[in-house]
């Protein structure tokens, strides 16, 4: 499911329990990311499969990468890979308003 970057945190915020996604290269996610996020590299296919091999399927994830384009082909991976509940986050890190972490 696709959503603005308020919907996204306010469903994230909802549920603690969550898990934040960066499906961007490393060096992409080195030069800053959204805090907590975990690094899942959708451009290194069998590291992506590998890792999403290892999610837990009840599980909330929020997803995000550069523009969103990433990101969403990644949350239909995770759901043809079992996994229901990911969200992304439209317009990615380059629309992104809130707090971005570096190294």
């Amino acid at each position: 499911m696709d959503l603005s970057q308020h919907d996204w945190i306010s469903a994230q915020q909802n549920k603690p329990e969550s898990i934040i996604l960066d499906v961007r290269t490393e060096e992409e996610f080195e030069a800053g990311h959204i805090p907590n996020a975990h690094l899942l590299d959708i451009r290194d296919p069998e590291g992506f499969m590998k890792g999403v091999s290892q999610l837990e399927a009840d599980k909330r994830y929020f997803v995000y990468c550069r523009s969103g384009a990433r990101s969403a082909q990644a949350c239909q991976i995770l759901k043809q890979s079992g996994i229901p509940n990911c969200f992304n986050l439209l317009g990615g890190i380059l629309d992104w308003k809130g707090e971005v972490v570096t190294g």
